[in-house]
């Protein structure tokens, strides 16, 4: 019997970051899929996994910062193929790199990427993933050891296979990242990458060339001295997730495990950073 869905229209104000907020507290509480828009987000859960509790652990909504309001309506069963393709646009990235869904046509790019985003973060859109697609392409990774910490639709990863890398750990700590990460590597023939869902406890014992982790700020301070004790002197390690506010904080952070910057990204205020372990 199909399954109904709740939507729920969330009009956010100021967008940025509660938007990014809000999904991964939602993702936390069983909502399915997103749509980003404009004013806010869309988020759609099974009907009978709603209950008047729902939104009870939501945090942000309850937050003095953001001004978050909803409103909610049951359709039935979603063709999140469809969805996706009316909201999903595919991207090119500094006309070498293509991120498309299956049922885009395939561009004339040097790395073409194909992803089923589903719920998890990582399309490319979003200034973070663009940047970090950004270093991947001009940076060297031929024989390298990578890992993508916290690799949402495992986009960072598959870009890393094609660039050369010849073992990759790709680690999210959601089982919808894990499980859509898994089924991306499938679809693009990558065989050089292994998925693991867990944290940071991950880490230990690992070594690597290269590091990406694309998470937010806080995270990212407390998880870098994990970051120096797993990268090989000489190594390099890509972040985003955080603002230009937030650089002093990351490079101060850096700075104190041995890590010299080396590059800064900038995109609609979001910023990425490349630093090399000394």
């Amino acid at each position: 019997m199909p399954t109904n869905y709740i939507e729920y229209q969330f009009l956010i104000e100021p967008l940025q970051p509660a938007s990014e907020i809000l999904i991964a507290e939602l993702g936390y509480a069983g909502f399915e899929s997103f749509v980003e828009n404009e004013d806010g987000i869309t988020a759609y859960i099974p009907a009978e996994e709603v209950d008047e509790e729902i939104l009870a652990g939501i945090h942000i909504l309850h937050s003095n910062e953001f001004n978050i309001t909803y409103s909610t309506k049951e359709i039935e069963q979603v063709n999140w193929n469809i969805e996706w393709e009316k909201n999903f646009t595919p991207i090119i990235v500094d006309d070498q790199c293509s991120v498309r869904a299956p049922f885009h046509e395939q561009p004339e790019t040097e790395y073409d990427i194909v992803i089923e985003p589903k719920m998890s973060f990582g399309t490319g859109h979003h200034a973070t993933t663009h940047m970090m697609l950004q270093f991947i392409l001009k940076n060297e990774w031929e024989g390298k050891k990578v890992l993508d910490m916290g690799c949402g639709t495992g986009v960072l990863a598959i870009l890393a296979e094609m660039r050369g890398a010849k073992e990759i750990d790709a680690i999210d700590i959601d089982n919808w990242c894990y499980q859509n990460t898994l089924e991306n590597v499938e679809r693009n023939n990558c065989e050089l990458i292994s998925v693991y869902e867990g944290g940071a406890e991950l880490l230990e014992g690992r070594s690597y060339d290269s590091i990406i982790a694309n998470i937010n700020r806080n995270i990212l301070l407390d998880q870098i001295p994990l970051y120096s004790e797993c990268l090989s002197p000489g190594g390099k390690l890509f972040l985003s997730g955080f603002y230009t506010e937030d650089i002093p904080a990351i490079e101060e952070k850096c700075k104190e495990q041995g890590f010299k910057m080396q590059e800064q990204l900038v995109r609609e205020n979001w910023t990425a950073l490349s630093f090399v372990k000394k």
